[in-house]
């Protein structure tokens, strides 16, 4: 059996990481309220109905939305938000071509509800970034304890708000 430390890292890992590290801790041992959530399937409507002649690329620990010519990686959100979690993760899927050999120019995250994109940089502090970031993932999961959970007005919208504030 592996240990949760030993996980792949993708990119929701880094999403969740970066929104709350208790979601993450929880989500690596198989607590998955997300496919309970209107927001999550609400997102997976804009991404299916979005860019819909384009395929995922499939790398085993994550799904990246698709890749175009010249190695520039794309994501899908359905925020109206640009966030730096959104970033993160491109940065780590440009981490994991990387690895790969794959030699990535940069990526970029598509907001279809606003119709904006950001770029994201892809160079050397790029990847130490995404370095450091995934580090730091890989701490929270291979802690022994749940992390503290977030202030309240943090976990608006979050899938786990039952877990970490229901009446126990």
């Amino acid at each position: 059996m592996s240990r949760p430390e030993d996980e792949a890292i993708g990119g929701v890992h880094i999403k969740y990481l970066l929104h709350c590290p208790r979601q993450l801790w929880l989500y690596i041992r198989g607590y998955r309220p997300e496919q309970r959530s209107d927001t999550v399937a609400h997102g997976q409507a804009v991404d299916d109905t979005t860019y819909t002649r384009r395929a995922d690329i499939d790398l085993g620990e994550a799904k990246i939305d698709w890749v175009t010519t010249g190695a520039i990686v794309h994501e899908t959100k359905s925020s109206r938000a640009p966030s730096a979690q959104h970033e993160a993760q491109v940065r780590h899927y440009c981490l994991l071509l990387s690895r790969r050999g794959v030699n990535v120019r940069h990526g970029v995250v598509h907001y279809p509800l606003i119709r904006r994109t950001v770029t994201v940089a892809w160079d050397a502090s790029a990847r130490d970034r995404a370095e450091e970031t995934e580090r730091q993932a890989r701490q929270v999961i291979g802690q022994d304890a749940i992390p503290p959970r977030l202030e309240r007005r943090s976990c608006r919208g979050c899938s786990y708000i039952d877990y970490c504030w229901g009446e126990s």
